[in-house]
């Protein structure tokens, strides 16, 4: 793990907009196309506002959340809104959305049929990960029903539900976090900090972000 620290989140996220945009210039000298997996959430925000803008043959790139709340994309909790919102507007309107959300009740109604859409685009090329104060990270959770299932099984996608989550989820399984050619986690506060420092010292089970520690990079501001 590479941990880099910055003076203010503002720095951070414009730091980071551009090493992801670079990682994604570079995948796409040698591949046709290539996969950009992202968190929704707050945090993320300010980086996409500086991405969206980017020059880059975004026609080629495949963007993907790494996990969905299982709720309409008209719902405020949807990460689809936010992305397309705040990532896939301006030049980035170009991009190829993978959705992790169907109508459906609920996600084991659809997770054949977006797993096999999604399975093209691996492994990601860049991927970006967010992670809880409680050390969940995508939405692998501590204590969630399906918890084994996402850290140690083959499947791409896993239908989740967890204490600390108000409704259903599909999350990318640690076994395609961990497959990403590249790997950052962005966190801001002092809390965060020392869940990190905590989660660097448990077992996956326990702190789900221990999963993907090893060749991340992360990213933290303490304001």
């Amino acid at each position: 793990m590479e941990f880099k620290e910055y003076p203010d989140s503002e720095m951070m996220m414009i730091d980071l907009a551009d090493t992801l945009a670079g990682e994604l210039e570079n995948a796409l000298l040698t591949h046709d196309s290539v996969s950009f997996a992202v968190p929704g959430g707050t945090t993320p925000g300010p980086i996409f506002d500086s991405m969206c803008d980017t020059r880059l043959d975004w026609s080629r790139v495949h963007v993907m959340l790494t996990d969905e709340r299982w709720v309409p994309e008209t719902s405020e909790r949807s990460n689809t809104r936010l992305l397309r919102q705040r990532l896939l507007v301006g030049r980035a309107s170009g991009a190829r959305y993978v959705p992790l959300y169907a109508d459906a009740p609920t996600p084991e109604d659809k997770l054949e049929s977006l797993q096999a859409a999604l399975e093209p685009h691996l492994p990601v090329s860049v991927m970006l990960l967010g992670m809880g104060a409680d050390m969940h990270t995508a939405s692998i959770f501590p204590g969630a029903d399906q918890l084994d299932a996402a850290l140690t099984g083959d499947a791409t996608l896993v239908a989740m539900r967890a204490p600390g989550a108000p409704e259903p989820r599909i999350t990318l399984s640690a076994k395609v976090l961990q497959g990403a050619m590249s790997r950052h986690i962005v966190i801001k506060g002092a809390e965060k900090r020392e869940a990190l420092e905590k989660a660097r010292h448990l077992s996956p089970q326990e702190a789900p972000i221990a999963a993907v520690l090893a060749g991340s990079v992360v990213h933290w501001s303490e304001s």
